[in-house]
């Protein structure tokens, strides 16, 4: 009988990420059509992880000029809007808010997965299913990064173009990072979804202090809570000055010239590593499960 080893699955998860974006980069082709055309008023709908890559993509479609998008946590779907389409995500597929909202809408859907004949699927017109991104462990990390690549690429961006900086990502030196007491997570437009999932990553896996907010509302009180022996980490560029300010407190900076997708792995090894210090497996979070399946 193996005895499973602390992490190993989000290790090897985590590592996996720069193959697994070449297979989404494969795979894209035979998708991308079911996505929302250019014009549409679109919904973006998932909790956890799948939500906050959500906001990633909504700040990203309407940067690039292809309409108005809203982006949901599936417990607070707003039915009286109108939209052409839903896009929704969710890993295993049975997350419940997602079903109800697709069992509950009329409204062409399509749904991210990585699980054929999962309950999501039997409600959205469409799916999009990855099995090859899926995960062993409850923590998400490269399903996370692998749809919203995806997604990503529906825009006009290329994938493949980013392979690299997730390879530097995995070899680059964490320093001491993994020795702070807290970390704020700074992001701007579609960065601040990857804010709120670094943080998220840090929590679950180590139950740690991390805190995530847009860039500029920094200075409006978390500000306050940065000093010697914490850090701010901040995903794409930030002003100068904001820049300036976060060294005036004390705390360790971190940023990268990364693509902050690819800089997101960075995040993940970063809680991983914090993890293992504190004697935890990240692999089973503390009060978590792989999904979150509700009675009613």
């Amino acid at each position: 009988m193996s005895i499973k080893i602390a992490c190993e699955y989000a290790d090897a998860e985590i590592a996996s990420q720069p193959s697994i974006w070449a297979q989404v980069a494969d795979f894209a082709p035979s998708s991308l059509h079911l996505l929302p055309e250019k014009g549409e008023k679109v919904a973006v709908v998932g909790c956890g992880s799948s939500w906050f890559m959500s906001m990633a993509y909504a700040s990203l479609r309407e940067a690039a000029g292809h309409g108005d998008t809203d982006v949901y946590v599936g417990s607070e779907m707003n039915y009286e809007r109108k939209y052409d389409k839903i896009v929704s995500i969710s890993r295993s597929g049975t997350t419940t808010e997602v079903v109800k909202m697709l069992e509950k809408t009329k409204i062409p859907s399509v749904m991210l997965t990585s699980v054929h004949g999962s309950p999501v699927t039997k409600h959205a017109t469409h799916s999009i299913v990855m099995p090859f991104a899926d995960e062993k462990s409850v923590l998400q990390t490269r399903w996370a990064t692998a749809a919203l690549g995806l997604l990503r690429m529906h825009l006009g961006f290329d994938l493949r173009s980013i392979i690299k900086d997730a390879q530097e990502a995995l070899t680059c030196d964490l320093g001491d990072l993994v020795n702070v007491q807290q970390i704020t997570f700074l992001g701007r437009g579609w960065t601040i979804g990857l804010a709120q999932e670094a943080a998220l990553k840090t929590r679950e896996s180590s139950q740690f202090w991390a805190e995530a907010y847009p860039a500029l509302d920094y200075r409006h009180g978390p500000l306050s809570i940065s000093e010697p022996g914490r850090a701010v980490w901040a995903f794409g560029e930030i002003p100068d000055d904001l820049i300036r300010d976060i060294k005036k407190t004390g705390a360790l900076f971190e940023s990268s010239t990364l693509d902050p997708m690819a800089h997101l792995i960075k995040a993940h090894r970063v809680a991983i590593a914090i993890a293992k210090k504190r004697g935890l497996d990240a692999d089973n979070p503390r009060g978590l499960s792989r999904s979150i399946i509700l009675d009613k």
